[in-house]
């Protein structure tokens, strides 16, 4: 699913679901996440919080999600990771969540609160249907459960740091050092996400082993600056990363 990719983030429905799409179509990328909002969204930071509760404020529903994820398809052929938090996929039903998604064109569904060792129901019903999971890992996780989430995972999003999303100056040697010992352990691509928010980001993770860069935070600032204007925004932001 990646190969040297850039992997951008987009949370549905900010500021409108019509916006988000247009902005997706716009943006330079190989990959495509689309983030569930969610009113207790723990792993992110100010940035994509303020997004998520925007999006909310405004009506947001899961449907809305999943017109976004179909509505791209029907013009993209680039990958679609799903993002969502575990609350929405309980109260719709695992089946039905996963059915729906995998309908409109999910390629892969990233639960950012489900560890893999209490994932097995959900696991085995995205067998069932075809869909791909993507599963976190940290810089404190173990070699043994870097293995056990290289066998589950279509690649290992690596979280760069400790604590949430969001914008920052320069990547870690944090980073830089789970990624190698990432890269030893797995088979699967590593993506590396979290604090990604320049083209020299990029460009240093990709000359460390990266299979994948995620930048989020920093295209939810473009938006929460130009709104409803800043597909243009967008597009210029990942030309340039995709140029590092």
């Amino acid at each position: 699913m990646i190969d040297k990719s850039l992997i951008v983030f987009f949370p549905a429905g900010y500021p409108s679901k019509e916006k988000t799409l247009e902005f997706m179509l716009y943006a330079n990328a190989d990959v495509f996440e689309l983030g569930v909002p969610f009113s207790d969204p723990i792993a992110d930071g100010p940035a994509i919080q303020k997004a998520y509760f925007t999006a909310i404020s405004n009506g947001f529903r899961l449907r809305d999600a999943f017109w976004i994820a179909k509505k791209f398809r029907e013009q993209s052929h680039k990958k679609l990771v799903l993002m969502s938090y575990y609350n929405p996929i309980y109260r719709t039903g695992i089946k039905k969540f996963v059915e729906n998604a995998y309908s409109c064109g999910i390629d892969a569904i990233l639960v950012v609160d489900l560890p893999y060792d209490e994932a097995n129901e959900f696991v085995e019903v995205c067998r069932d249907v075809g869909m791909k999971n993507v599963f976190l890992s940290a810089p404190n996780t173990s070699d043994e459960r870097l293995r056990a989430i290289d066998e589950l995972s279509e690649f290992i999003y690596l979280v760069s740091t400790y604590g949430v999303t969001g914008v920052r100056d320069k990547i870690s040697e944090l980073a830089f050092k789970a990624l190698r010992r990432a890269k030893s352990v797995c088979r699967k691509p590593i993506a590396v996400g979290f604090g990604v928010s320049k083209k020299e980001h990029v460009a240093e993770l990709f000359q460390a082993g990266a299979d994948g860069v995620v930048v989020g935070s920093a295209i939810v600032r473009l938006i929460e600056r130009f709104g409803d204007n800043a597909a243009k925004e967008i597009e210029t932001f990942t030309n340039a990363l995709r140029d590092s």
